[in-house]
């Protein structure tokens, strides 16, 4: 259960203040165009949810479900909510997702130099597999991880 509001669908509409904190947290931020783009495949083969509370946008996850595997695309908290297991809470509904539309296995790419973000996939039963050297810019690496199903660490 997410405290201060449950997830809701993302909508277009929600974009101005997905892209704002989009440029707080990334050094390259997505575009409109690409969150669009995402839109546009829900709910065939995408899953994307914003929270909110009182003071505004909480954060925001999305998922790419093609059975047999699945890929997380996005995952932001805002600052002033980091730290409250909104971001655990966000991946737990994307892997739910994930499972009731058949998905086995989850695929994501994370900075290998953010170790919050790292520290969270593992205690889910990510591992990394593989690292894509500069993916995210110059000695700025992504670290390749993969959730088995079967050997999902439960919430």
């Amino acid at each position: 259960m997410i405290n201060g509001g449950g997830p809701q669908r993302m909508r277009w509409w929600d974009l101005d203040e997905v892209l704002e904190l989009e440029t707080v947290l990334f050094d390259e931020p997505w575009t409109r165009e690409q969150f669009l783009g995402e839109l546009a495949h829900v709910p065939q083969s995408r899953h994307y949810l914003v929270v909110r509370d009182g003071e505004g946008l909480r954060g925001y996850a999305g998922l790419r479900a093609v059975p047999p595997e699945a890929d997380v695309q996005t995952l932001a908290v805002a600052p002033r909510t980091q730290g409250t297991g909104l971001g655990r809470a966000l991946l737990d509904e994307l892997l739910a997702e994930a499972r009731r539309r058949g998905c086995t296995e989850v695929f994501l790419e994370v900075r290998h130099d953010n170790e919050p973000a790292r520290a969270l996939y593992i205690a889910r039963g990510f591992e990394q597999i593989a690292q894509r050297p500069d993916y995210y810019g110059t000695d700025r690496h992504a670290a390749v991880m993969r959730l088995r199903m079967s050997d999902e660490v439960a919430p």
